[in-house]
């Protein structure tokens, strides 16, 4: 795995990241497999894959936990760690944003006894509360790292207008949101401006949750307790729609060599220099699949093949 400084002033981590969430949460909940987890985990630290990435809410708490059982003892030297504060489960499924100091404070300490170690090496805004100003959220952020329990602290899913907010009260280290050949929101003006400061960016989803590696052709594929099910681009007629979108990807990957994951990814990696995509994967395979895509090169014809697909049927959410 090559590696890539994590922004202007951070250190050097694999260019391809772990998202964790899934291990625990969201997809395939029934079948949950903790040490195959553990396994997996110590695996990417193995491929170069370093960034390991997690939140409180997954789960909920659950996978903080497993995250913190894989990296125990000499594990934890090795890994870039990655987690999340702001968002609380509720009832039925349902989650409310908390960016109060207070719970600001309260959690580091609740996600490093998870993680058993003494800090993180970025801890994340996992999304801004309407009820906070970002500014007191941020300034409890930094709190941390004055305390030495996070290294560096990063936002998700914010406007431009917010990191700039964050940034007049302390330096942001990273930005975390979605993106992938088909949601690319984000090209517009919030990845060119974390270019132009230096900042980290975290795609998350860079395989679209799944869809762009054309393992998904029907609904009824999911499993009943996968979080997709409600998602309007995997609703049926729009996923029989987006399957011409896939098809195009695969064209790509045969021309080249490389599977349609792997092709994803290096166009996600194509958007900037300080670009990290943070896919999700409990599978051996598809993890050594998606630290391959750190080698696969792309030509400008690729590349404009890929930036010319249909945008997909259905909002993200």
């Amino acid at each position: 795995m090559r590696n890539a400084t994590f922004g202007t002033n951070g250190p050097e981590t694999g260019v391809i990241g772990l998202g964790c969430m899934g291990m625990t949460w969201a997809y395939d909940v029934q079948n949950r497999d903790d040490e195959n987890s553990v396994r997996v985990i110590r695996q990417a630290l193995d491929l170069g894959v370093t960034l390991i990435d997690t939140a409180d809410m997954y789960g909920p708490y659950t996978n903080e936990e497993v995250v913190g059982a894989a990296l125990a003892g000499p594990y934890r030297e090795r890994a870039f760690l990655a987690t999340k504060v702001g968002i609380v489960p509720g009832g039925s499924g349902q989650s409310a944003r908390d960016g109060s100091p207070e719970h600001v404070r309260r959690s580091i300490d609740d996600s490093l006894r998870r993680l058993g170690t003494d800090h993180v090496d970025l801890y994340q805004l996992h999304r801004v509360d309407p009820a906070v100003p970002i500014e007191e959220t941020w300034g409890a952020l930094a709190e941390t790292v004055a305390a030495g329990k996070a290294r560096r602290i990063g936002l998700s899913e914010v406007t431009v207008e917010e990191i700039k907010r964050a940034q007049s009260v302390h330096p942001v280290a990273s930005v975390q949101s979605e993106l992938s050949l088909w949601t690319r929101d984000v090209l517009a003006e919030v990845l060119p401006y974390t270019e132009e400061q230096g900042i980290a960016f975290l795609p998350f989803s860079p395989l679209g949750r799944g869809f762009l590696t054309g393992s998904i052709a029907s609904f009824d594929e999911l499993p009943a307790d996968d979080f997709r099910r409600r998602l309007p681009r995997f609703q049926q007629d729009a996923l029989k729609a987006n399957l011409a979108l896939v098809g195009r990807v695969k064209e790509v990957a045969e021309r080249i060599g490389a599977t349609p994951a792997q092709v994803a990814l290096a166009w996600v990696l194509a958007q900037g220099r300080h670009v990290f995509p943070i896919p999700g994967t409990k599978t051996p395979r598809y993890l050594v699949d998606n630290a391959g895509a750190a080698e696969v090169v792309l030509s400008a014809a690729d590349l404009a093949d890929l930036d010319a697909l249909p945008t997909p049927t259905g909002e993200r959410y």
